[in-house]
This record gives structure tokens, C-alpha cells and sequence, in this order.
């Protein structure tokens, strides 16, 4: 037989009520003696279902609900919800007790207390009043439970499952409104990732620009820093050659003011040497070659003079054949171009202070 229950009115362990759809299969003894035994207990398969299996199924889906709350059903606790629902049916109900604890959160709430002030404030604290069902243990450690009384006449669980849990109006707004702060909070953290990372990328891209000046003036100053080191270096470089060239100058001007003063000097002993050997030579002929060369040129300059006279075809005299003699002598003959010649001589000799004579050693 199968008894077709509607949805159950449970409240959870944070007191929200719901609306639970759930099944259970059951397997009735095999052996005689447990068969006859239930069916003296019962007498019918509609008291068992009424007076046992029902009410049991009703008592362990209770007992479920009150060790989880509503949103932590609704958080993942589904499986763990219907697991448990199925070990209590099988096994017993856990015996509990329900307590009020106060918790200490590490949610810091914060919100700005004073308008005047630009900072976030804190208010409230950080405890919470909590509800905790606890299982009770025996001294060996092991929960403690209320057995099935329908496993006395051999009856078993084949299978236990939550299908469906439909929590009240309330706290399905709730839900939806935290739903909805999850989603804005979801939203305003990606905004708040979005703005981060636009002022990273604000940051990165001034860095960026920073750095490209930076770099852009870095090499202006190397560039500078080595044009003028170029500089530097081409006018210590050409310092370097100037003196260079002017020791080498001052040097060859050494070399040739020492040059010139051994040429000088050569020079001084040569005239020296010439002078002595010329006082030597006219003081052993009284300078007789000089003047020989010095009369011979005088004779040559007269005879030459005296070759290139102009002479008359015809020489007239005073009286006689030959042209006249005045005082006795010819006039117009050789005697007397001789005789001048010898008269400027001597005159020539007397302005020159030259003595003709030659004198005996």
C-alpha cells in the first residue's frame, strides 16, 4: 500500500517555514513470526501507514529541518539536508539540544557617522546572536538517537528523498533582495575592478609617458654629454698637437739658432782664417799681386781709352812740314796723349794713396 501525503509545513532551524515535498519507501518483514506480529499490532495496512510510518516520516522530516537553516539549505546544504533526512529515517532520529551562542564576526561594519568627516566610521560590533542545535553525545562519543519504533516489527527504509522545499513569501523577498545586493555587490566590485584597473592603466600609461620623456631626455643629455665630451676631446687633441708643434718649432728653431750660431762662427773663423791668410799674403809681398793687378787694370782702362780716341786725317801745326812746333815740341802727336796718360795716372795713384813701389825684404 502507499499513503500520498501533500507538502509538509516545516520551520528550519533559523525559523523560516517552508513547504517540503518528500518520499519514503518502506519494506515490510519477511520471516512469519515479525509478519504476524505487526499484523496483531496494526491490524490493518491504513493503521500502519496512519499510526506509524506516516507520523515517523512526518517526526524525522521535522527533526531534519531543525538542524539546518533555511539559508543554508539554500547556500549548498541540499544534499547534506536529504542525507541526513535518510540516515534519521533508517537509523533514528538524533536526539538534540538547541542553544543561543554569541559569535564574534570578523565583518568589520563600516559607513560614514559624520558628515563632516571624509572617513569611513565604524559602528556597531563585531558579535552576533547565533541558534546552535547541537547533537547529543553518549561517553563513547556517538550521537545519541531515538530508534524508529516501526524497526521493532522488522520494517526497513529502502529510500528517503527531499524533492522540493518552497520557503514562505518573506523569505523568498529576502532572498531575492540578497540576491539582488549579492548581484550589485558582484556589479560594484567589477566596477570597482574596472576602475582599478582604469587607474592602473592611468598610472601605467603616465608612468609610460614619464618614462619615454625620461628616456627621450636621457638621450638628449648622452647626446650632449658626448657631443661636448667630443669637443673636449677634439681641443685637448688639438692643444696637444699645437704644443706639440710649437716644441717641435721651438726645437727646429733651437736646432737652427745652434745651426746658425756654428754657421756664424764657421763663418767668423773662415773670415778670420781669410783675413789672417790675406795679411799674411801682403805682408810677405807687400802686396805685390794686388798691385800688379791693380796696375794692369789702370793700363788696360787707358789703353783701351787711348786705342778708341779719334784721331784727324790731317793735323795742322803752327810752322813746318810736320805741323808746327810750339815751344820746340809737336803738337798733336802721341807724346802727348802718352804724357796725359801718365800725369792721370800718377794723379789716381796719389787719391787711392797707392805707392807703386814695391818694397824689399
Amino acid at each position: 500500500m502507499s499513503a500520498n501525503l501533500g507538502q509538509q509545513s516545516l520551520v528550519f532551524l533559523d525559523q523560516v517555514d517552508a513547504l517540503v515535498s518528500a518520499t519514503a519507501r518502506f519494506e515490510l518483514p519477511n520471516d512469519q513470526a515479525s509478519f504476524l506480529r505487526m499484523a496483531r499490532q496494526f491490524r490493518s495496512p491504513d493503521n500502519l501507514l496512519r499510526t506509524e510510518l506516516v507520523p515517523a516520516f512526518r517526526e524525522t522530516l521535522g527533526a531534519t529541518a531543525s538542524l539546518m537553516g533555511a539559508e543554508e539549505y539554500f547556500s549548498g546544504g541540499r544534499t547534506e539536508f536529504t542525507s541526513e533526512f535518510q540516515n534519521q529515517m533508517e537509523n533514528g532520529v538524533y536526539l538534540v539540544e538547541r542553544r543561543e551562542v554569541i559569535e564574534t564576526t570578523n565583518r568589520i561594519q563600516r559607513a560614514t557617522a559624520n558628515a563632516s568627516l571624509d572617513t569611513q566610521q565604524e559602528f556597531g560590533d563585531d558579535k552576533q546572536v547565533v541558534f546552535k542545535v547541537e547533537k547529543l553525545l553518549s561517553d563513547e562519543g556517538q550521537p545519541i538517537r531515538k530508534s524508529q519504533n516501526f524497526a521493532k516489527f522488522g520494517i526497513s527504509v529502502i529510500s528517503a528523498r527531499v524533492t522540493d522545499v518552497q520557503p514562505n513569501q518573506r523569505f523568498r523577498e529576502r532572498m531575492q533582495q540578497k540576491q539582488d545586493a549579492a548581484t550589485a555587490r558582484g556589479i560594484a566590485r567589477e566596477q570597482r575592478i574596472q576602475e582599478e584597473e582604469q587607474r592602473l592603466l592611468a598610472i601605467a600609461k603616465g608612468e609610460r609617458e614619464v618614462a619615454q620623456r625620461q628616456a627621450k631626455a636621457r638621450v638628449t643629455q648622452i647626446e650632449r654629454t658626448t657631443n661636448a665630451e667630443t669637443e673636449k676631446q677634439l681641443a685637448i687633441t688639438q692643444a696637444n698637437k699645437l704644443k706639440e708643434q710649437a716644441e717641435i718649432e721651438q726645437q727646429t728653431a733651437q736646432v737652427l739658432l745652434e745651426k746658425a750660431k756654428i754657421d756664424a762662427e764657421s763663418l767668423r773663423v773662415a773670415a778670420e782664417a781669410e783675413a789672417y791668410a790675406r795679411k799674411a799674403r801682403l805682408a810677405s809681398d807687400n802686396a805685390l799681386q794686388q798691385k800688379l793687378d791693380t796696375e794692369m787694370a789702370i793700363q788696360r782702362m787707358w789703353a783701351d781709352a787711348f786705342a778708341r780716341r779719334n784721331v784727324p786725317q790731317y793735323v795742322f801745326g803752327g810752322s813746318g812740314s810736320s805741323g808746327g812746333v810750339q815751344g820746340g815740341a809737336p803738337i798733336g802727336v802721341d807724346n802727348e796723349a802718352l804724357l796725359l796718360q801718365q800725369l792721370l795716372t800718377m794723379e789716381y795713384a796719389k787719391r787711392l794713396d797707392y805707392d807703386r813701389n814695391v818694397s824689399e825684404r
